[in-house]
């Protein structure tokens, strides 16, 4: 039921076709964005690059597949049964696809929105849901509020298994804990007690005089610094043949994931640098 309320952000889609726009300065600045460089703007960049490649997903997505296999009868890990990897790999690569293209087109809708909405009116500085939520009356008009509080709702209860979940993966590999959601609590305290905890966590923040907006902002921040490493320790262990095997990353997958180490990593020093 939650994957449905999602749907509600596609709004931001449809105001974008009542605003009077410049398509054609849209494009170009879609094409050819310009921008100041300054400490505040690269620390946007930054924000952008973490919540596009963010480590939970690494880790979240990594270990659901290893669930999913350990649930199925008919799988087994892929350098036991190489001939179901072209299935397997052909699967994840158009799941991934499709969700990083929906998420990345409504996302680039809703920078699109505000931007035509509430940045021309003067409104730069956004401290609540409420105001952000100005951005859909021109569509929405009076139930702007309840259109936004239905995504966020939506969106917000569907990252918490996967936040919480994430780091009670990664900690639970780490120390070598059962792990999986599939597991019955008592067959995993330690990895249910991370989520616990994780979750319990976001409560308290969330209820410290700390500007939301801001925290979301500096969350992404922070996920655009760690996963730098993250990434080249990743391309390292998938270039090496003893470890990966037949499934060792092409030439091209080498190049593009080290260009995305670069960029990223170039993008963080540089917000440093002029912070």
């Amino acid at each position: 039921f939650l994957k449905w309320l999602t749907f509600s952000l596609f709004a931001y889609v449809g105001v974008v076709f009542t605003a009077d726009l410049d398509w054609k300065a849209v494009a170009a600045g879609a094409v050819v964005p310009r921008f100041a460089l300054d400490g505040e703007t690269l620390m946007l960049v930054v924000a952008v690059l973490g919540t596009t490649i963010s480590p939970y997903l690494f880790f979240w997505q990594s270990s659901q597949e290893v669930e999913e296999e350990e649930c199925d009868p008919d799988a087994a890990p892929l350098k036991k049964a190489p001939e179901q990897a072209a299935g397997e790999l052909k699967r994840i690569n158009w799941e991934t696809g499709i969700g990083m293209g929906v998420s990345n087109l409504v996302a680039f809708f809703i920078m699109l929105t505000t931007a035509a909405t509430l940045h021309v009116a003067g409104k730069t500085d956004i401290q609540s849901t409420e105001q952000a939520a100005e951005a859909l009356k021109p569509i929405a008009g009076e139930a702007a509020f309840l259109l936004f509080s239905l995504g966020i709702i939506g969106t917000g209860l569907l990252a918490v298994p996967v936040l919480a979940g994430s780091v009670a993966y990664a900690l639970g590999e780490v120390r070598g804990w059962k792990t999986g959601l599939e597991c019955r609590p008592r067959d995993a305290v330690p990895f249910y007690s991370v989520i616990g905890a994780a979750i319990l966590i976001g409560l308290v923040v969330d209820h410290l005089p700390i500007d939301p907006m801001k925290a979301l902002i500096w969350s992404a921040v922070l996920n655009g610094v760690i996963v730098v490493p993250i990434i080249a320790a990743m391309m390292i262990v998938a270039s090496r043949r003893d470890i990966m095997g037949a499934f060792t990353a092409t030439s091209w997958q080498r190049w593009l994931g080290w260009l995305t180490f670069a960029v990223m990593g170039a993008a963080a020093i540089a917000m440093f640098m002029l912070m």
